[in-house]
């Protein structure tokens, strides 16, 4: 569980993405979601 461990929170920030143990912020998947034209926004 370390840099090179992709499941782990450490590995994801060392690899530079994100997933499950290192989601996203939800402001932001919410604003992606609009405008990829998914939700409506009100």
């Amino acid at each position: 569980m370390g840099k090179g461990d992709l499941k782990s929170k450490r590995g994801k920030i060392n690899r530079g993405t994100f997933g499950a143990s290192r989601p996203k912020k939800e402001a932001n998947r919410q604003a992606r979601r609009v405008k990829l034209g998914l939700e409506k926004n009100d």
